[in-house]
């Protein structure tokens, strides 16, 4: 699938999830490729059909595109609930296992999904996957003594890389942390692995997102189809 298809399939998942949005809702924005084509089409209704609903967003990066739009931007606690949270995903299985945090948002991504009532994930037909783990497992850690994680993680066998960005700096997330890819290859426990991670000092939180989503609109060639997560 080359990169102009994948980004139609994106963008008709966008779209569909952005009919989730009604007027008074707040609703968590998350953070992506996919996610952009998200606000963009919320942003259209804003300006033409007069949509008025209030926005959390998971990144700074997704706040700034939002607010372009005039979309009313509020931080996650100044409201008591949210409707509902559409996101991104890096890979999610069978189970509604996912891996989410290839754009550094995995920290403020999982505040805000902890906190709403509905999570729904847009993803494009590549993202769902048998088994997780094809896709490096982001982890956030804090800079102090992050090479000693890292060492840790190597004696266990998890492949640690330090995400660098193009001139070779390490990738800050919000919170300006980094971030370190696990080049797992599969992950065949992952309840197991995230009790190990989120239990290493040092690591702030991990992009494991277990059974976590309600719903995942995936762009299929045949229009986008809909994902319900039975265990929820």
């Amino acid at each position: 699938m080359d990169k102009a298809q994948q980004d139609a399939l994106k963008k008709a998942a966008g779209i569909e999830a952005a009919k989730l949005v009604t007027n008074g809702m707040i609703a968590g924005l998350g953070t992506g490729s996919t996610v952009r084509f998200l606000v963009d089409e919320l942003g259209r209704r804003v300006q033409e059909e007069g949509l008025q609903f209030t926005g959390v967003t998971t990144s700074r990066r997704t706040q700034e595109q939002a607010e372009g739009y005039g979309i009313k931007i509020v931080d996650v606690d100044d409201v008591d609930h949210i409707d509902v949270t559409i996101d991104g995903a890096d890979e999610v299985d069978k189970n509604f296992d996912g891996i989410k945090g290839g754009g550094a948002a995995l920290l403020w991504e999982k505040i805000v999904a902890t906190n709403s009532n509905k999570i729904v994930w847009i993803v494009d037909e590549s993202k769902v996957v048998d088994t997780i783990g094809a896709f490096p497992l982001p982890v956030e850690v804090i800079p102090f003594g992050a090479g000693h994680v890292i060492k840790k993680f190597e004696a266990k066998g998890y492949k640690p890389v330090l995400r660098l960005d193009a001139d070779g700096k390490e990738v800050r997330t919000d919170e300006n942390n980094f971030v370190v890819d696990l080049h797992l290859g599969r992950i065949d426990h992952p309840r197991e692995l995230a009790e190990d991670l989120i239990n290493t000092v040092g690591v702030v939180e991990h992009g494991l997102f277990l059974n976590m989503v309600d719903t995942v609109i995936v762009g299929d060639p045949n229009g986008p189809r809909v994902m319900t997560n039975g265990n929820k």
